[in-house]
C-alpha cells in the first residue's frame, strides 16, 4: 500500500475483543436451566435464534435485548409459569456477560499501535451505545481512534453516511471486521474496500457468504488481526 494514508473503519466485537463466546456460554447455561423435556438443545437454540431476531427489531442489540430474548423464549417453551424469581435467574445469564472483563484478541493492541500513526482509524460498531462505549473505555484502545461511531445497524447507507461525514475517499477506505453480514458485504455494497478477519465464534445471525458480485472495491481475507500490518 506504500505510504498512502488510508481510512480504516474497524469493527469492535469479535474483531478487537471477544464477545460472542460469552453469549454462547450464557445460551448453554440457559438451555440447561430450561431443561426442556421435548425439544433438543439444538431445537431450543433455533427457537431462541428466531426470538432474538424479533427482539433486535424491538430492543436493538446488547445484553438487555438478549435478556428479553431469553425470557421470551422461556415463556414460549416452558410449561412452568414465569415467576419473578425465574425472571431474575434468566436475567442473570445476560448480566454475567455485561460484567465480564474486556478480553482483547491477541495482537490487537500492538497492531493498532502500529496502524494509528500511519492511517486514519475510526471505530464502527453496532450495539447499545452505553455498553459499547463502556467496553471501549475498559479496553484501553480508545486513544488509537480518531473517531467513534456506534450505530444501530451496519447497512450500505450507514457506510455511505460515515464516509460522507468524514469526507473520506471510498477508494482508500477499508472496513475491517469479522462479520460478513454487517462488516464486509454492506461496506463493499457501499463502494468501500473490506478486510475480512474470520472469527471461529462469529454470531450465527451474522453468518453470510463473504463478498458481493457487484463490488467495485477490493476484498482481502486475513487469518488474524495482526496480519493487517502486512497490508497497511
Amino acid at each position: 500500500m506504500g505510504l498512502l494514508r488510508q481510512t480504516l473503519l474497524l469493527d469492535a466485537d469479535d474483531t478487537l475483543w471477544e464477545n460472542n463466546i460469552y453469549f454462547e456460554r450464557a445460551i448453554v447455561a440457559f438451555i440447561s436451566f430450561l431443561n426442556h423435556q421435548e425439544y433438543t438443545p439444538a431445537e431450543v437454540r433455533e427457537v431462541l435464534n428466531e426470538v432474538e431476531r424479533r427482539s433486535i427489531q424491538q430492543h436493538g442489540y446488547g445484553t438487555q435485548s438478549f435478556a428479553h430474548a431469553l425470557v421470551a423464549t422461556f415463556e414460549q417453551l416452558s410449561a412452568e409459569p414465569l415467576t419473578a424469581a425465574l425472571k431474575e435467574t434468566i436475567h442473570g445469564f445476560a448480566h454475567e456477560i455485561a460484567e465480564h472483563p474486556v478480553e482483547l484478541i491477541p495482537g490487537v493492541a500492538e497492531t493498532l499501535e502500529y496502524l494509528a500513526p500511519r492511517h486514519h482509524l475510526i471505530l464502527v460498531t453496532k450495539g447499545h451505545p452505553p455498553e459499547q462505549a463502556g467496553k471501549l473505555e475498559r479496553s484501553g484502545l480508545k486513544p488509537f481512534f480518531n473517531a467513534i461511531e456506534i450505530v444501530m445497524e451496519k447497512r450500505p447507507a450507514t457506510y455511505r453516511e460515515i464516509t460522507s461525514k468524514y469526507q473520506v475517499d471510498e477508494r482508500h477506505t477499508w472496513m475491517i471486521g469479522n462479520s460478513p453480514k454487517s462488516d464486509i458485504n454492506p461496506a463493499l455494497a457501499a463502494g468501500l474496500n473490506a478486510v475480512f478477519v474470520p472469527h471461529a465464534d462469529t454470531w450465527v445471525l451474522e453468518h453470510e457468504s463473504v463478498g458481493i458480485s457487484s463490488s467495485m472495491g477490493t476484498l482481502i481475507t486475513v487469518e488474524r488481526f495482526t496480519a493487517l500490518r502486512e497490508h497497511f
